[in-house]
């Protein structure tokens, strides 16, 4: 065990070094701009946007909490693998128009684009405050990922060395990212491609030459999985097919509603890079897969997690079946695998509060330096509240949270979406749909006991959907009300600045006050 541990220090303090030493040399951030800070001058090529868009989707906690599902819970679990090949679809479509527009004008967020589009402060204000909301417990779940890996090495999760290590990896991480933005976890997310795709090759030959082929390893994990509990199966139950459909569609379009997600995108340098990076992300997906098998083979070979610990499944599988040096140098490549999201998400949430909280409504006269050093010193604020998250909660508390930041986000997907096309929405339809649909997907999920899926009846047919898919639903449905009601009765639209092409020269629409919400 001393020379996993040993492997773990080593490997984790070489990524921290190159974090903390990323950008030295280049001259001082205090006179550049929330552009140069949050997007890195919207300087990333194919290759980096390809690393860091990944390596900000497919997080430490989804290579452990996917195969953990499927430990648990059998095949329903492969579904992460179907909503990440649909979101590229949307993806594809999407994300390419978004950040043209974002370049052109000079957004920085997805709320940037939403209050020049639809001439309407409030409504980017709901938008960015739901994204910052459904952020910090996705930071928090990075930290679970690390805390994973400790329990498995021996370290007490939850006691003062566990806790030191958290502090002593994210008090690097806080610093390298203050100083230098999204230029900071850049090169760590190509270590972390290089990392987490030799751990997927490892791990799939210990298992293959030492737990059987996979024809054997599926027999094995179904023996397994139906003698725990009869009703489950590592092949997918038809019954579970509305389930397992919503909760893919659902997880696919609340994925670029993330607020960090755009951000990583409107760092590229063309909107053509976006467009090659979504479908090269698909190599992503197949890592991803590997790991899901990785839960079929922790149930062949007879793996016990403690209680309501899955997440664990794969790092005892490791532990189990490679030699210490090398068990120690996969669970490193998990801890690294933690930093670069949670980095980047940190940077999408302080770039929304500056932009779209503090220059909006606290100091409109805000200059560029100022915009910045808000957004720098709120990327702090934001690691240490997902510490204390990670620290003060219970982890199962922080999933819940995480569950429900997903439903919140995705009720920001109308407003997006909608506003490329030719005729948009009205700007207070979509605000009260995104209001409906916060107040109807809470209140799903808080019934459910915070399961991601409730219990719909129609008529004699019983089946279970995803909270956040029907919440967007609902959403959906009062847009169209309301805006037949507003097209009648309601004022004018706002000043669509996206189309209005004698601003593209001046700062971004964002510093406009002409037109209220």
């Amino acid at each position: 065990m001393t020379a996993a541990v040993a492997a773990v220090v080593v490997l984790s303090a070489s990524v921290v070094a190159l974090v903390a030493l990323r950008g030295r040399g280049r001259r001082p951030l205090a006179g550049r701009d929330l552009t140069g800070w949050a997007l890195a001058d919207r300087s990333h090529g194919h290759l980096m946007t390809w690393c860091i868009l990944g390596g900000t989707i497919y997080t430490a906690y989804t290579f452990l909490a996917v195969p953990g599902l499927v430990f648990g819970s059998g095949g329903v679990g492969f579904y992460a693998l179907t909503y990440t090949v649909v979101v590229y679809v949307f993806a594809f479509m999407v994300l390419p128009r978004l950040t043209g527009i974002a370049r052109t004008h000079g957004y920085v967020t997805g709320a940037d684009f939403i209050r020049g589009r639809y001439g309407a402060p409030g409504l980017a204000l709901a938008v960015a405050i739901t994204g910052i909301l459904a952020t910090m417990p996705y930071i928090a779940l990075q930290l679970l990922g690390i805390r994973a890996v400790l329990s498995v090495l021996g370290v007490e999760s939850d006691g003062v060395v566990g806790d030191l290590v958290l502090t002593v990896v994210f008090a690097v991480l806080a610093v390298s990212t203050y100083r230098h933005g999204l230029r900071a976890p850049s090169a760590v997310s190509i270590g972390k491609a290089i990392l987490v795709t030799a751990s997927a090759v490892s791990i799939a030959a210990l298992v293959w030459t030492r737990v059987g082929s996979p024809g054997e390893l599926f027999a094995a994990a179904e023996q397994t999985i139906t003698a725990r509990d009869s009703r489950l199966s590592v092949v997918l139950d038809p019954a579970l097919g509305p389930a397992y459909v919503s909760l893919a569609l659902g997880s696919a379009l609340a994925l670029f509603a993330f607020p960090h997600v755009q951000m990583v995108a409107f760092s590229a340098r063309t909107d053509d890079v976006v467009r090659r990076s979504t479908v090269t992300l698909l190599g992503w997906t197949g890592l991803l897969g590997v790991f899901a098998v990785f839960g079929v083979a922790a149930l062949a070979s007879n793996v016990v997690p403690p209680p309501g610990r899955a997440d664990l499944a794969v790092p005892m599988l490791v532990q189990e079946l490679a030699p210490a040096w090398l068990a120690g140098a996969v669970l490193g490549a998990l801890v690294v695998a933690a930093l670069v999201p949670a980095a980047v998400m940190s940077i999408g949430a302080s770039a929304l509060f500056a932009r779209n909280v503090y220059v909006e409504y606290v100091n409109p006269t805000a200059t560029a330096e100022q915009e910045t050093r808000v957004a720098r010193v709120v990327s702090l604020l934001v690691k240490l509240g997902a510490l204390g998250f990670a620290m003060g909660l219970h982890d199962q508390n922080a999933i819940n949270l995480h569950l429900l930041g997903a439903v919140w986000v995705l009720q920001t997907l109308p407003a997006l979406v909608l506003g490329l096309a030719r005729r948009a929405p009205h700007r207070f339809a979509l605000l009260t749909g995104w209001f409906a649909g916060m107040v109807a997907g809470t209140a799903m999920v808080a019934h459910g006991g915070f399961s991601p899926t409730v219990l719909v009846s129609l008529g004699p047919v019983k089946t279970q959907l995803y909270a956040g898919l029907l919440g967007l639903a609902v959403n959906l449905a009062v847009v169209v009300v309301a805006g037949l009601l507003l097209r009648r009765w309601g004022p004018g639209r706002g000043l669509d600045r996206t189309v209005d092409r004698r601003n593209t020269r001046r700062r971004p629409a964002i510093v406009s006050r002409s037109v209220p919400s």
